[in-house]
């Protein structure tokens, strides 16, 4: 075949006007979320306290696809369509026949794929009145992504960032004080239990569980005040659709299919977001890829928690979800890829994948800081250190295809540059990074927490 070129463009007249919501053609129904008190399922009044009517009907809809409003798209426009790379330099650096191509989120004004649901969120919260947003962030590409959001819409934002990364990422936070928010490291003393946990460990380094759980006290306590979710619910995998819509546009200018696809797992949103179009067409016989779910060996979410009901924060305030925990009250070591330090999966990828319709496995920081250098010395992009687990599981799979001289097609998302985490890359060069493994007595004293339903 003629060589691909290296950048593939979509023209803005080609930026997709829908989502795809993949609930439409699940091929076995979700278990609905709980209530945490009755354990019967959710209603939307017990979720209107902290989502917008609007992103409620999102979050249960049954549609196959969702018109993007205007007004979201006006702000899209200012990244989306987003480019799709074909991998030459890395392909040549690694003596692979594979052919890799990798979906770029960080031309956004945050640098990640976060605004393709914080605008939204903004958007709908805003239409119905409510002036301000309260959210968690790890490392805080989420929390920058709803700073940005609320600011096009002239919103208040608070956001309650993990202590490891507050401290590791005062960059990040400078980013979301630009664009007018308020950032507190969590635990924090503004709400009760983060002050709780402070007299317990005043060096707590947090979790996004804990994070979770001090934003959404302020949301619920507050009639004028929303909660904004940057991964895991349905919404939000929802929206990052975008991503798998305009890479099957780009790949199919090129009259390429993946025989791979690999993205890196924390909450779901990313890898969904790139994921679900193109499972949509394995289902109707397009193409036939192998979808793989990549995540931290120091927090194995999909490959060693377990599929049942569990809260979404640590302190018990969230409906019950069906998804892989490590269990609410699991705090992660403080891994540079703070986006991947989650307890918990996205209900959507947790069901796909006991469905066996995606696969997963866990690779440790080391091997996937080796496998970003060796990216950004061949394509120059430094990535961020959630996708670097996605670039790892990549460069296996090429080296693997070195070695049986298989063509095979891998696609990825590079979902974020790693400008504001050279600190980690630092780390990587002075030696002073090291692989952490999760031990089955730590994974087995968090899940004893874990409610009976």
């Amino acid at each position: 075949m003629a060589e691909t070129p290296t950048k593939i463009l979509l023209e803005e007249s080609e930026q997709p006007t829908q989502w795809y919501n993949v609930v439409a053609d699940l091929p076995e129904p979700m278990a609905p979320p709980l209530h945490p008190a009755t354990h019967e399922p959710v209603g939307p009044d017990d979720l209107a306290p902290l989502f917008p009517m609007a992103i409620i009907e999102q979050e249960v809809s049954t549609e196959r696809y969702i018109d993007i409003p205007g007004e979201v798209l006006d702000v899209y426009r200012l990244w989306r369509p987003s480019p799709l790379f074909r991998a030459h330099r890395l392909e040549q650096a690694l003596g692979t026949p594979a052919r890799i191509y990798y979906k770029y989120e960080g031309v956004s004004p945050a640098g990640s794929h976060k605004p393709n649901t914080s605008v939204p969120q903004a958007y709908y919260n805003n239409a119905e009145g409510v002036t301000k947003l309260t959210t968690e962030t790890g490392a805080g590409q989420w929390g920058s992504a709803l700073a940005f959001a609320t600011a096009q819409y002239g919103m208040e934002c608070e956001v309650w960032q993990v202590a490891a990364s507050y401290r590791q990422k005062p960059y990040r936070r400078a980013m979301m004080q630009v664009w007018g928010a308020t950032v507190h490291s969590s635990p924090s003393d503004v709400t009760d239990y983060g002050r709780q946990l402070l007299a317990e460990d005043p060096e707590h380094t947090g979790s996004l569980g804990i994070a979770i759980s001090e934003a959404v006290s302020v949301a619920a306590a507050d009639p004028n005040v929303r909660y904004a979710l940057g991964s895991v619910l349905n919404h939000v995998l929802l929206h990052q659709t975008v991503i798998g819509e305009e890479a099957l546009l780009q790949l199919a200018k090129v009259g390429e299919t993946p025989d791979l696809l690999v993205g890196c797992t924390g909450g779901g949103s990313n890898f969904g977001g790139l994921a679900f179009p193109f499972l949509r067409e394995k289902w109707a016989g397009k193409m036939n890829p192998t979808i793989r779910c990549v995540e931290p060996a120091a927090c194995p979410t999909l490959t060693k928690g377990e599929f049942r009901y569990d809260f979404g924060d640590t302190a018990g305030m969230t409906p019950l979800m069906k998804m892989h925990t490590l269990g609410h009250g699991f705090v992660p070591d403080p891994i540079h890829a703070g986006g991947l330090r989650y307890h918990g999966m996205a209900p959507l990828v947790s069901h796909l994948y006991e469905l066996g319709e995606t696969e997963a496995i866990s690779i440790p920081q080391l091997e996937c800081f080796g496998a970003a250098v060796q990216f950004a010395r061949s394509e120059g992009i430094i990535p961020a250190p959630e996708p670097t687990h996605a670039i790892a599981a990549a460069v296996r799979e090429a080296l693997a295809c070195k070695e049986t001289g298989e063509e095979k097609v891998i696609l990825t998302a590079l979902c974020g540059h790693g400008h504001l985490d050279l600190a980690a890359y630092n780390s990587y060069f002075e030696g002073e990074m090291v692989d952490m493994d999760l031990s089955e007595d730590a994974i087995a004293a968090a899940m004893a927490e874990v409610p009976t339903v």
